[in-house]
């Protein structure tokens, strides 16, 4: 008969280390586990979304043709300053194309401008990057402003939060439409005396100015929201308690909770100025021709769409593409961001 104690020590024997069976925690040929920070997750969800990457993949061909425009408009042979329809002949004597569809050929692709002659798929790539150009330095400062001002109101609170927050109200009463077309051909007379000639960079600094002034306070109320729930979170409480400086806690607690919702404001942000500033150009006070804008090439499609309507078709689908592939990708970059939103 075996005794318990011998039955103990034979099923001991018996007994295969953790090390020996696959699969078990630590066991020979089982990779190790490793934890995933927030924004690995992030990006893991973000890759599953085939509508973000597509947005992702047109938005950054937008940003390629907007830096490279030079080099592309060299590559194919046209600039966007000369007046091919004048000196080729392109034009009648009411200065619309003669070839139809606005004069698409092999040597214009997109046709010429009426009325000038210029070619529309230079004005085109130059327009590109002036608008998304003017519209990048706005988002980037509003967002830096606005993100300065919530955490200010929010961290800090009592009169500090009221006072600041009043400000906000009264910038916030403004109309902006109705602002921004009053108030930018009284900048650029800040700038320019009656008769002189106006430099390239006062209408730019003008639309950046206009458009930040009335900007910036949508992305600061809502840190002054998210900065008003986090301080009350206990680990805020116990780095205020272990002596850590406000800066360190703003640095270290509270802008790394934020940076998804600034990051997702922005991309929401960019589009509504690109609109704007082609909106301003369109009414005579934003860009100024001969700069190529998109505003610009609205306006010129508006005054000869019933001649010539395929000037206006490359420009509008252009914008069409930027303006829902940006808003589509900001519901995606959300979603990603906090999963709790989606859709």
């Amino acid at each position: 008969m075996t005794s318990p104690s011998q039955a103990a020590a034979d099923g001991d024997s018996l007994t295969l280390e953790p090390e020996g069976i696959p699969g078990a925690p630590g066991g020979k040929g089982t990779p190790d586990l490793a934890g995933r920070t927030p924004r690995q997750l992030a990006w893991l969800r973000f890759k599953r979304d085939k509508t973000g990457i597509a947005c992702a993949i047109i938005i950054a061909c937008f940003v390629l043709i907007a830096v490279a425009a030079p080099l592309i408009v060299k590559l194919y042979g046209q600039n966007a300053y000369d007046f091919y329809g004048q000196d080729d002949g392109l034009l009648n004597s009411y200065g619309l194309p003669i070839a139809p569809n606005g004069g698409i050929s092999s040597t214009h692709w997109f046709g010429v401008e009426p009325n000038l002659g210029r070619d529309v798929f230079a004005l085109l790539i130059y327009g590109i990057r002036t608008s998304l150009g003017i519209a990048a330095v706005v988002t980037i400062i509003s967002v830096g402003t606005g993100v300065l001002f919530g955490l200010t109101q929010g961290y800090i609170g009592g009169k500090v939060d009221y006072f600041m927050g009043r400000f906000s109200d009264f910038m916030l009463s403004f109309p902006s439409q109705l602002f921004f077309i009053a108030f930018s051909p009284v900048a650029i007379s800040l700038f320019v005396n009656v008769g002189d000639q106006e430099p390239w960079w006062v209408r730019p600094l003008v639309l950046i100015g206009v458009q930040f002034l009335l900007g910036w306070m949508s992305i600061g109320r809502l840190v002054r929201a998210q900065v008003l729930s986090l301080r009350e979170r206990e680990f805020v409480e116990a780095a205020r308690i272990s002596g850590a400086s406000s800066w360190r806690i703003i640095r270290k607690e509270l802008l790394p909770n934020l940076w998804s919702t600034i990051l997702v404001q922005a991309t929401l942000m960019l589009p509504v100025f690109v609109t704007a500033e082609a909106g301003l150009s369109f009414l005579g006070v934003g860009i100024a021709a001969p700069t190529p804008d998109w505003g610009l090439l609205f306006q010129t499609g508006a005054t000869y769409y019933s001649s010539d309507i395929t000037f206006m078709f490359f420009p509008g689908i252009a914008m069409v593409i930027f303006v829902v592939a940006f808003n589509l990708l900001g519901d995606s970059v959300r979603d990603a961001l906090d999963p709790k939103t989606l859709r």
